[in-house]
């Protein structure tokens, strides 16, 4: 077993042991998302990746409205390609935590240096991102990533730029977030985030760089609550969450 490093690969391990003790039989259904976190005193949002790395390894499938059933039990050793998937992946929600903490500062420093023509090829995007929606091409993120990228780059910190870039490249060649998007069958939820992208190009307009940051804090917190919801196999009225609130201190002068 390879060494363990992320949290949804913890409990992953915990419920396959759980498997092999014949504690969960084929067949069986598994406890609500609610009780797996709380036995393990985690978010549900780690359970919920813990639970997509088990179905990756085509142990349990989900039953939507109805909950998660073992299909399979652990072998002993993984094969090259499970191995991969726990040794390299990042969890969906452990990706968009990463950058929620990096990019609502990033807006807030771009609010600062931003230029006209910044503010042109963010309003371009935007366009493309409406179009693209109007079109229902509702599985296309190209112009999402655009924007968020486009933001650091107005930051002109080359150094940001490319953290960005980064990020979204493990969100593309992640296993993990496929299979979150699997499980998603109505994408009308990105009609939201094109109004929070609208938002925060207003706050990057007015160079008011607090409300840049909250306008992107709220965004990623937007886009975690959404994909928690209408991935959920049991009740879309989860408690899950990832931070209770926007962390700005304000200082008095």
């Amino acid at each position: 077993m390879p060494r363990v490093h992320r949290l949804y690969q913890k409990i992953g391990n915990e419920l396959k042991s759980l498997l092999t003790s014949g504690t969960f039989k084929i067949g069986d259904r598994l406890p609500p998302e609610r009780d797996i976190a709380e036995t393990f005193n985690v978010s549900r949002t780690v359970v919920r990746e813990a639970l997509i790395m088990l179905e990756l390894e085509k142990l349990v499938a989900v039953k939507k409205g109805s909950g998660v059933y073992v299909i399979g039990l652990p072998d002993e050793f993984l094969s090259e390609k499970d191995r991969e998937i726990e040794e390299e992946d990042f969890g969906p929600f452990e990706l968009l935590q990463a950058r929620q903490l990096l990019e609502s500062n990033i807006a807030a420093f771009a609010a600062s240096q931003i230029v006209k023509s910044d503010i042109i090829e963010l309003r371009t995007i935007i366009e493309q991102e409406r179009q693209t929606l109007e079109q229902e091409v509702l599985d296309d993120y190209s112009a999402d990533e655009m924007f968020h990228v486009a933001i650091a780059r107005a930051t002109k910190n080359s150094i940001l730029e490319r953290l960005l870039e980064d990020l979204w490249s493990k969100r593309s060649s992640s296993k993990m977030w496929d299979q979150l998007q699997s499980r998603i069958i109505d994408h009308s939820y990105r009609k939201k985030w094109l109004y929070d992208h609208e938002r925060i190009l207003q706050a990057l307009q007015l160079k008011d760089s607090m409300a840049a940051r909250h306008a992107m804090w709220q965004h990623l917190e937007n886009v975690k609550q959404t994909l928690m919801t209408v991935s959920d196999s049991e009740d879309p009225n989860f408690d899950g969450y990832l931070f209770d609130s926007i962390p700005v201190t304000i200082v008095n002068q």
